[in-house]
């Protein structure tokens, strides 16, 4: 086993997809972090399958989301029963073309994902110490000790930051005593990866409505495979040992569907909770994913959600540990991602209280109401485009951010806003390429759009490498017929132009209709924080 070191700049706590992820954007941004799991090594029973569009856009930037598509299956929609009969559609595939290059939820389960972040660690150099725990946590003026248990002795490791990414039992969270408030959902759920026989032919999600209760088929990357959650009936609620045989005539009755069950590759039962941290910072500790907030697997949200956690922290706080930024800049990761994890606390627990009761009215609503509703849905364009930008988690805004500086025409998208998806023609390179893969580097991205002279542009090109030099990205975008879409989408109308500074998580940080040396070294110096 590899020895510990006695100190290191970040400790995350955690080897699941929030840490792991946490991880792997240190290391982009130039921090080799310390990262410990107490499990002997990576699991293949993980809960999570969806990834979304949003994800997919930071595996783009990390290079490695070719892995991901060529491992996983784009769910084609999702389809609900009842009694035998197929009650509505709601066809997903492409419903986000235009938004993102990613159009559909991939299905690539958890195990997965884990394996590819490792993966990145592993070439990176950067190992996991399996089989270590943390036991204690103190936070002094200049750092944190922290005493960690592996399988031969006890360590005191010196740390400047702690990242709990050590799920709903968090060590981190407990340490720090910060409140899990939430509650536990009443009933017991199950959980199997199985493989059917003469099973269903699309790639849709499968749900099934009763007034039996619920199931949910959802297609895995191999053939003929599926991870089925579904409710415990209550006759086997007090049974200590249960099999996927003792739930299997209940979901039979539930689905109407004699299921040829070849193998059963995993069960477990187990209880949702739905619970958020009180804060998610203290001192020079953090956590995310489901250290910080857990709920139902409504919308397949949860793993996703934690990857964006690491993925708005990591930036901002590889920038204080390199000494780029002021640490002030690590408040704002609170103040931008407790929001989110709040309104989808409350809208998760909306639908999942709803599909899972079985009280008159909701058998009511789940009927004769929901039903014609996802026919609705299906059949206008505009509204899956909407619903996609929201389950795809690229309609998530930070607007009210102290990272923010709106300046001149209050335009559609505004700074906070994650950079819309557009293709663009490069002048420059005479090729087709896209906004978003302009800021795949890491550190911060100048976009100039319209026109300016050129000797303005060496002006721009000049101070960037006097000031900001690798920490600072620069394209300019002139108008011309191939991108006037672009044009047309900043509001930037014949004779204006505009400059945008785009933050390492593809967010807008600022936006203005001048382009002014002086505004943007004051965003970058008073509001980001840089130390120049």
């Amino acid at each position: 086993m590899i020895a510990l070191p006695k100190q290191t700049e970040v400790l995350i706590v955690g080897a699941g997809p929030s840490g792991l992820m946490m991880a792997a954007q240190l290391l982009r941004h130039g921090v080799i972090p310390t990262i410990i799991d107490t499990r002997q090594g990576p699991t293949n029973q993980s809960k999570a399958l969806a990834v979304q569009a949003r994800s997919l856009e930071i595996y783009r930037q990390m290079g490695v989301v070719e892995q991901v598509l060529k491992e996983g299956k784009p769910a084609a929609g999702a389809m609900l029963h009842r009694e035998g009969k197929v009650m509505a559609t709601l066809p997903l595939q492409n419903a986000g073309t235009g938004q993102t290059p990613y159009p559909y939820v991939l299905m690539f389960p958890q195990s997965k994902n884990e394996r590819v972040l490792l993966d990145y660690l592993t070439l990176n150099c950067c190992p996991v110490y399996w089989q270590t725990s943390l036991v204690t946590l103190k936070q002094t003026e200049s750092g944190v000790e922290a005493e960690l248990q592996t399988r031969d002795n006890t360590q005191m490791v010196n740390c400047g930051y702690v990242v709990g990414a050590d799920g709903a039992h968090s060590v981190v969270r407990k340490q720090l005593g910060i409140p899990f408030n939430g509650d536990t959902y009443q009933h017991k759920f199950y959980l199997a990866d199985i493989k059917i026989n003469n099973s269903f032919t699309d790639d849709f999600v499968h749900l099934f409505l009763s007034n039996k209760g619920f199931a949910g088929f959802f297609l895995m990357p191999e053939e003929s495979n599926f991870r089925v959650v579904g409710n415990l009936p209550a006759a086997l609620d007090n049974d200590a040992e249960k099999k996927f045989d003792d739930v299997l005539p209940h979901l039979r009755a539930i689905t109407a569907l004699p299921l040829d069950v070849e193998k059963v590759n995993w069960f477990t039962i187990y209880k949702l909770h739905h619970r958020m941290a009180e804060k998610f910072s203290d001192g020079r500790c953090f956590l995310v994913g489901d250290a910080a907030h857990i709920h139902s697997p409504v919308g397949g949200q949860g793993m996703n959600t934690g990857l964006q956690d690491a993925y708005n922290l990591a930036w901002k706080l590889a920038g204080v540990v390199n000494k780029q930024f002021v640490p002030g800049i690590l408040n704002s990761y609170a103040e931008e991602r407790m929001p989110v994890a709040r309104d989808l606390l409350n809208s998760t627990d909306k639908v999942f209280n709803m599909v899972t009761s079985q009280s008159l009215f909701s058998n009511f609503v789940k009927r004769f109401i929901v039903p014609p509703a996802l026919k609705f849905f299906g059949k206008s364009d505009k509204m899956r485009a909407a619903f996609f930008k929201g389950v795809s988690q690229t309609g998530i805004s930070y607007r009210n951010s102290t990272l923010n500086r709106q300046l001149g025409y209050q335009a559609i998208i505004q700074a906070g806003d994650r950079l819309p998806y557009l293709e663009i023609f490069d002048e420059k390179k005479q090729t087709k390429t896209d906004i978003h893969a302009w800021c795949s580097k890491p550190g911060f991205t100048l976009i100039t759009i319209g026109i300016i002279q050129e000797s303005y542009l060496f002006t721009l090109a000049k101070w960037i490498t006097q000031k900001y030099n690798l920490t600072l990205n620069f394209f300019h975008l002139p108008p011309s017929d191939k991108n006037q879409h672009v044009l047309d989408r900043f509001e930037v109308r014949p004779g204006q132009r505009k400059a945008l500074i785009i933050r390492p998580d593809m967010h807008i940080g600022y936006m203005n209709d001048i382009v002014d040396i002086e505004m943007m070294d004051a965003y970058l110096r008073d509001v980001v924080g840089f130390v120049v």
